[in-house]
């Protein structure tokens, strides 16, 4: 058997971790565990949340984020058993989830639903975020979530790296809501939930 060989990337948030396995983590969509509790769905998860300064784990196409907690351990520490833990998982070829389930967990809250006569608006807003926004924050050990449009404010819902990192509201207001307002001029303001 070759030994497996998983490449890790400092992200914009100091706090996070990206874990490149050189394969498929996650057929489609991004699922983040945000606790233990969470991440009872996944043994992977779950098995990095047992390290104890974990507090987040997201899974992206190909990579995995851990969240380390702040004033935990620092990375030097860290990075060798979160590793120890990816190596092993990947090399049992153990399922992802438990039951083989990736359901995302919807934590958005409440938001009034798209007015049917913005149809046009958000399906721009849409098409820009699936494009030009989410393939860069994926770059960075993230992701960004589409979560509605009122009155011309775009509510966005930030996971993985970008959940918390010191960067993220800069990113959100100089980089994603001038991009929306260039290309949708209908587009006021963007909020992360």
């Amino acid at each position: 058997m070759q030994p497996m060989l998983i490449e890790t990337e400092r992200t914009p948030n100091p706090a996070t971790l990206k874990f490149l396995p050189g394969r498929e983590v996650l057929g489609s969509g991004t699922r983040e565990f945000t606790s233990p509790e969470d991440a009872e769905a996944s043994p992977l998860a779950s098995a990095l949340f047992s390290l104890g300064d974990v507090t987040g784990v997201f899974y992206g196409r190909d990579f995995i984020s851990v969240k380390k907690a702040e004033g935990s351990a620092d990375w030097q520490e860290l990075k060798p058993l979160a590793l120890g833990i990816l190596v092993d998982h990947f090399a049992s070829g153990a399922p992802l989830f438990q039951g083989g389930g990736a359901d995302a967990i919807d934590i958005a809250p409440d938001l009034p639903p798209d007015n049917p006569e913005d149809a046009d608006i958000v399906a721009q807003i849409n098409d820009l975020i699936e494009t030009r926004i989410r393939p860069a924050v994926a770059r960075d050990g993230g992701d960004i979530v589409y979560r509605g449009f009122d009155k011309g404010v775009v509510y966005l819902q930030m996971q993985g790296a970008c959940s918390g990192c010191p960067s993220s509201a800069m990113t959100l207001k100089q980089g994603i809501e001038t991009l929306l307002k260039h290309y949708v001029p209908e587009v006021t303001d963007v909020r992360a939930l």
